[in-house]
């Protein structure tokens, strides 16, 4: 009997998947628990539908987040901090200092989507990834100057 599964089941297949099981596995646990529907006709033409659907979508979110991401390359945030006498910062600047940053200019970021390898100690100019989707990722520059 073939059916269509409406949530992902352990060794049979993911959502949406067409598949094939017996009768009895279908009738006494599949559709009772509201894990798979039957596999007609309309049911088949309902579901690719709904598929087209989510992929327009999908690839209008993703049309977005590259726009997001190009506007986020575009931007210079310059910090003031003190210093020391050889030019170290007295604390340092990190991920939550960058999305405050961000956050003033406009941009909405969660410091976990920043990626700075280690808290910069140091003045200059420095590039942060920023993790905008799953695979779309965007640079900035931070400057780093002396607070007079």
């Amino acid at each position: 009997m073939k059916v269509i599964l409406t949530e992902t089941v352990e060794s049979i297949g993911q959502i949406g998947d067409l598949v094939n099981v017996t009768p009895g596995y279908a009738r006494n646990f599949l559709f009772p628990k509201k894990l798979a529907m039957e596999a007609t006709g309309k049911n088949v033409r309902e579901l690719e539908h709904k598929k087209r659907i989510l992929a327009q979508k999908r690839e209008k979110q993703r049309q977005e987040m590259l726009s997001y991401a190009e506007k986020l390359n575009a931007v210079t945030i310059s910090m003031r901090r003190k210093v020391s006498e050889d030019d170290k910062l007295y604390g340092s600047v990190s991920t939550t200092d960058v999305a405050k940053a961000l956050e003033d200019l406009g941009f909405g970021t969660d410091r976990k989507n920043i990626q700075l390898e280690q808290p910069i100690k140091q003045l200059g100019e420095y590039s942060v990834v920023v993790r905008v989707d799953a695979q779309i990722n965007s640079t900035i520059r931070v400057v780093i100057e002396k607070e007079e």
